[in-house]
């Protein structure tokens, strides 16, 4: 059965051409031109991805994402965020609000077809039945769950590829490049810019709690998992 995309924008143009170009890939699309529409489809229908417009009209696209996140049926949809603005803040902004991924206004319509390929692939990548304790940490991958001290850490999707990516990296630093090739599944990707890793680290680090000393920083090269820290 083919994923199922939301595209959500308020331009029709651009929904028609998004929408050819995904269905032509062989993916269903559904769409929405307002936020508020979105939150609904999302809810009903449970696509396996949305495609965002930061800027729609009523409930833009920031409020769209910290929803759909919230929502305990909605928080493994995985989204791609589009947005028009240039500044590096919004873009931050959007990733700290729980999106997978985002694209620049005007952006390839083949560019954009690759990376919701790339975040659908590593959403249904088949899940290892094993569980790692590292200290206190706790991550089971068949059940796409961790647990600090006992208790439930609430990951998105990336968090927890990234979180699980640099453990079986055994030790081993991995660069930037090397990070978004394993965990968004880009190989060589242009307009993708490092600040995107760093913010994800951040995340999760700060959801790790006590054990986020365990996601160590080589300057100047990358991060690491350390399983030897006590």
């Amino acid at each position: 059965m083919p994923a199922t995309v939301l595209v959500v924008d308020d331009e029709k143009d651009l929904v028609e051409l998004v929408r050819y170009h995904l269905e032509k890939d062989g993916l269903q699309c559904l769409e929405a031109r307002d936020g508020e529409t979105a939150l609904q489809i999302a809810r009903e229908r449970m696509p396996d991805l949305m495609v965002l417009d930061l800027m729609l009209p009523g409930v833009d696209g920031l409020e769209v994402c910290r929803a759909i996140r919230k929502d305990p049926k909605t928080a493994s949809v995985a989204i791609i965020m589009l947005t028009a603005k240039a500044e590096e803040v919004d873009r931050i902004v959007g990733l700290e609000m729980g999106a997978d991924d985002y694209m620049v206004k005007p952006f390839s319509p083949r560019e954009l077809v690759a990376r919701v390929k790339a975040v659908l692939r590593r959403g249904q990548a088949q899940e290892l039945p094993s569980v790692t304790q590292i200290g206190s940490l706790v991550v089971d991958e068949a059940k796409h769950q961790v647990l600090v001290a006992g208790k439930g850490v609430d990951l998105t999707v990336k968090e927890f590829d990234l979180l699980c990516g640099l453990m079986k990296a055994n030790g081993r630093v991995l660069n930037r490049e090397q990070i978004m090739e394993r965990v968004w599944g880009y190989s060589n990707a242009v307009d993708i810019e490092s600040r995107t890793v760093d913010v994800h680290i951040r995340r999760l680090r700060e959801k790790l709690g006590d054990e986020q000393k365990r996601v160590v920083t080589v300057k100047g090269v990358g991060y690491r998992f350390d399983a030897e820290i006590a």
